[in-house]
C-alpha cells in the first residue's frame, strides 16, 4: 500500500468516526421536540450528549486537516467549489455549539425555546448538507483541466445527492433514538424506544436505497466495476436490517452497534466507489482529480504518517475513556449541591 492510498483510507476512517459519533449527537438534537415532554426532560437529553459533542467534532477538524495536508489539490478544489455549502455547515455548527451554552443563560421559556429551535434546526441542517456534499464528490461536479471548480453551489444538487442528504438525516435520527434508549431511564427511555421503532423502517429503506444507488452511480459515472463497492454496500444493508430487527426485539445495545457499523459501511461504500479518484468531473471525466495527482509529496506524507501513528492511538484511548467515565444512564434527578451534602453530614 502506498502512502497516498494509506491517507485516502485514513481520511475515510476519520469521516466514518465523525459520522458514527456526531451522528447520534445530531439525532438527539433532532428528537428534542419529539421525545421529551417538558423542559426538565429536554435538559436530560442535553445531558446525554453534553460530555461528548465537542469531542466528537474533533474528528471533523482532523479529517479536514488531513485532507489539506495529504491532498492539497483535493482540498483546494473542494473547498473553493463547495464554499457556500461549507460556510453553511460552519454556521450551523456554530449555532449548535452556542445553543448548548446559551440555553442555560436564562430561565425564560421564550429564551429556551429559541435556542432549542436553533439546536434542532442545526441538527437537521448539518447532516443534510454533509450528505449532499459528499455524494456530489462521486456524482460529479464541474472541474476544468486545471483542477478548478467551474460551477456554483446549485451544481451540488440533484436527485441522488438530495436523497443522500435526506437518508443521512433520517438515519442519524434513528441512531440518536437508539442512543437515547441506552442513556436514559423510565418514561423518557420508553419514548426513545418508540421513536427508534418508528424510524427503523424508513431509516433502513433510505439507507439501502442510498447504498444501492451509490454503487450504480460508481459504475455509471466513475468507471467502476460492481466489485469491490458492492461488498461494503451489501454488508451495510445487512447491518441496517439487523439494527432494525434488534430494535424491535428490545436489544438497543446491539442495535446501536449495528447502526454504528452500518454508518461505517456506508462511508466505506462511498469511498470505495470513489477510488482511485477523489473528485469526479462532470464536464470531462479526464479532468477528475485522482488520489495520485492530488496528493502531497512522498516526504510530507511520510512525516504525517509517523505523527498519525503516534497520536491517533492516544486520541482513541482518551475519547474511549471519556465514554467510559460518562457511561451511566441519565434520569434527570436533581443533583444535591456539595454545600448541602456537607451541611447534612456535619449537622451544621
Amino acid at each position: 500500500m502506498t502512502l497516498e492510498i494509506f491517507w485516502f483510507c485514513l481520511i475515510a476512517v476519520l469521516w466514518g468516526g465523525y459520522f458514527v459519533l456526531e451522528g447520534f449527537d445530531f439525532g438527539v438534537g433532532m428528537l428534542q421536540t419529539v421525545v421529551p415532554r417538558n423542559e426538565r426532560e429536554r435538559g436530560v437529553l442535553f445531558e446525554t450528549i453534553g460530555p461528548h459533542w465537542d469531542g466528537n467534532e474533533t474528528w471533523l477538524v482532523v479529517a479536514g486537516g488531513a485532507t489539506f495536508a495529504a491532498f492539497p489539490a483535493w482540498y483546494a478544489t473542494m473547498f473553493s467549489g463547495f464554499y457556500l455549502a461549507l460556510l453553511l455547515v460552519l454556521v450551523l455548527l456554530i449555532v449548535r455549539a452556542v445553543s448548548f451554552e446559551w440555553r442555560e443563560k436564562s430561565e425564560s421559556p421564550r429564551w429556551r425555546r429559541a435556542w432549542l429551535g436553533a439546536n434542532v434546526a442545526a441538527s437537521f441542517g448539518t447532516p443534510l448538507v454533509w450528505g449532499v456534499g459528499l455524494a456530489a464528490l462521486l456524482y460529479g461536479t464541474p472541474i476544468d483541466s486545471d483542477g478548478h471548480y467551474t460551477g456554483n453551489v446549485l451544481d451540488l444538487f440533484n436527485v441522488y445527492t438530495v436523497m443522500a442528504g435526506i437518508a443521512m438525516v433520517v438515519f442519524f435520527a434513528f441512531h440518536g433514538a437508539i442512543f437515547l434508549t441506552l442513556r436514559t431511564v423510565g418514561d423518557l427511555s420508553d419514548r426513545a424506544r418508540r421513536a427508534a421503532r418508528t424510524l427503523a423502517v424508513p431509516a433502513v429503506a433510505l439507507g439501502a436505497v442510498f447504498l444501492v444507488w451509490t454503487v450504480a452511480i460508481a459504475i455509471d459515472r466513475n468507471d467502476k466495476d460492481l466489485f469491490p463497492p458492492v461488498l461494503p454496500a451489501a454488508l451495510g444493508i445487512a447491518l441496517l436490517a439487523a439494527a432494525a430487527l434488534l430494535v424491535f426485539r428490545g436489544r438497543p445495545g446491539l442495535a446501536f452497534a449495528g447502526t454504528a457499523l452500518g454508518i461505517l459501511a456506508g462511508v466505506a461504500t462511498l469511498f470505495t466507489s470513489l477510488y482511485p479518484r477523489v473528485m469526479v468531473s462532470s464536464t470531462d471525466f479526464g479532468n477528475s482529480l485522482t488520489v495520485e495527482s492530488a496528493a502531497s509529496t512522498h516526504y510530507a506524507l511520510g512525516v504525517m504518517t509517523v505523527v498519525a501513528l503516534i497520536v491517533t492511538p492516544l486520541v482513541l484511548l482518551y475519547q474511549g475513556w471519556t465514554f467510559y467515565v460518562f457511561r451511566a444512564r441519565v434520569g434527570g434527578d436533581e443533583v444535591e449541591s456539595p454545600v448541602a451534602v456537607v451541611e447534612r453530614a456535619t449537622g451544621a
